[in-house]
């Protein structure tokens, strides 16, 4: 993994619009606290929907204007009128997602001396593209600032992805018996069944997937965070609703509702299961990190422009998998996506050679070095003092 030097303490501020529930916001706070705890930087992060925040973290109050959370100064981002006036404007400013900063903002920060560092961080693309834009210049049309895009990505000249330096001695602790007991009520599951965690957008493939575990040979034991597919299970099983402590069974498929899991306990989900079902940005960094198997439901896009980023995804996770193992995943996630019909069978037919590639790439996509600790160096690297 890439090392970079210590940096100085700076001062840094986040703005972040939430635009698909936990994604952006999840993307934001784990940045946050990874800026504060390895790197010792100031964070002050903006946030345009606490309600959300507060499900991924709940030590914040959705009701106050301005708060402190795990060493994070957080802000409720209401177009400030007082950006300008009485908010110091930080070394660093970390406009997310294309999310435009408010212009009172903009104004002070070319009104600073020196400048601030200006960064524009991008959603995760595997796309090859990606490497040729990182970090490239672009120069604001008024003002005397400078903005640089940096592009979190699967490939070498990429930003890479969030992974904090204690996640593998985390995972290496975990005590799956213990997390059983606590989170789910019962006993881990036995070699025999096979545990999927099921996290996902709504999604017309569910029932076609359900059915086949409920009817396959092999017992299939499902945890489901509460979330858009909860109603899903719901009417797979013909209940009323799915919600946290509930357990369905039908053939040889169990399924088990949690709670929604919050952000730090997250991990332990994908730990816990055979296999992660995961959707949109943040979910699908972490199934990475847990060297399981995974399948990821990408954030659809219209006129599908998402599936030029599905199959970028594809090409990096399954370059190492001969041609019929190859074959296999994509079909299945192209299937989870909305093209086809998912065949379990045919998918996890290939199991241990999904199970050591998910091993394999996780060690490869370190050696691209941390988003953070890559930020960083960037940052740092463009500050003038």
């Amino acid at each position: 993994m890439t090392t970079h030097p210590a940096a100085p303490e700076l001062a840094c501020d986040i703005f972040c619009a939430v635009v698909d529930n936990f994604g952006d916001i999840g993307v934001c706070w784990r940045l946050a606290r990874q800026l504060r705890d390895e790197h010792g930087w100031r964070v002050r992060l903006f946030v345009d929907d606490l309600k959300a925040f507060h499900a991924l973290c709940p030590e914040v109050d959705a009701t106050l204007a301005r708060q402190e959370a795990m060493g994070i100064a957080i802000e409720h981002w209401r177009e400030p009128t007082h950006a300008g006036d009485t908010l110091a404007i930080a070394d660093v400013v970390i406009e997310a997602f294309a999310c435009e900063l408010p212009h009172a903002y903009i104004a002070a920060m070319a009104r600073r001396d020196p400048k601030p560092v200006w960064i524009n961080l991008e959603y995760l693309s595997g796309e090859d593209w990606v490497a040729d834009f990182h970090m490239r210049p672009s120069p604001h049309p008024r003002y005397p600032l400078d903005k640089s895009f940096f592009f979190p990505g699967l490939g070498k000249g990429t930003g890479g992805v969030l992974k904090e330096r204690d996640l593998d001695a985390r995972r290496a602790r975990f005590d799956a018996a213990a997390w059983w007991r606590e989170r789910a009520g019962i006993e881990r599951p036995g070699a025999a069944q096979t545990v999927v965690s099921l996290f996902a957008y709504e999604n017309p493939a569910v029932d076609s997937l359900l059915a086949q575990w409920r009817d396959g040979d092999a017992p299939v034991v499902v945890l489901v965070p509460e979330g858009r597919i909860s109603g899903a299970l719901a009417r797979f099983f013909g209940l009323p609703k799915f919600s946290a402590g509930m357990t369905a069974r039908a053939g040889a498929l169990e399924a088990h509702a949690l709670g929604f899991v919050e952000q730090p306990r997250f991990d332990e989900l994908l730990w816990a299961a055979d296999i992660n079902f995961v959707r949109g940005e943040d979910s699908f960094v972490r199934a990475q990190w847990a060297k399981k198997p995974f399948v990821w439901h990408i954030y659809p896009q219209a006129d599908d422009a998402h599936v030029p980023k599905l199959d970028a995804a594809l090409a990096h996770y399954t370059r190492a998998l001969d041609a019929t193992e190859r074959d296999a995943v994509t079909r299945f996630w192209h299937a989870w996506n909305g093209a086809g019909v998912p065949d379990w069978a045919d998918f996890w037919g290939h199991r241990r050679a999904l199970e050591a590639r998910a091993a394999r790439w996780a060690d490869e996509l370190a050696r691209i070095g941390d988003l953070a600790g890559n930020l960083v160096a960037h940052a740092t690297s463009r500050i003038v003092r």
